[in-house]
């Protein structure tokens, strides 16, 4: 179920709940809707948790930098001498 699905049961739990004065003999409107509007949350809350992990963030490719290999790395190299 996408992020759509899941709006779609947020606003109909919540008309359901807020909006809707029906009684159904042995069915509580109400309950459905706050039903509805839970598994809604729970939806969304799920689908950007995957969202997020799926995001991965690729490093830029960089040339590869060939140094001369006489050179020194202990900080004292490329002064007088080298």
């Amino acid at each position: 179920m996408g992020l759509g699905g899941c709006i779609i049961l947020i606003a109909s739990g919540a008309i359901l709940t807020f909006a809707t004065d029906w009684h159904m003999k042995g069915v509580n409107l109400d309950l459905v809707g706050v039903i509805l509007m839970a598994v809604g949350l729970i939806g969304v809350s799920t689908f950007s948790s995957i969202a997020r992990r799926r995001r991965v963030v690729v490093p830029p490719s960089s040339s590869v930098i060939d140094e001369d290999p006489n050179r020194r790395r202990d900080g004292y190299g490329g002064g007088y001498g080298v």
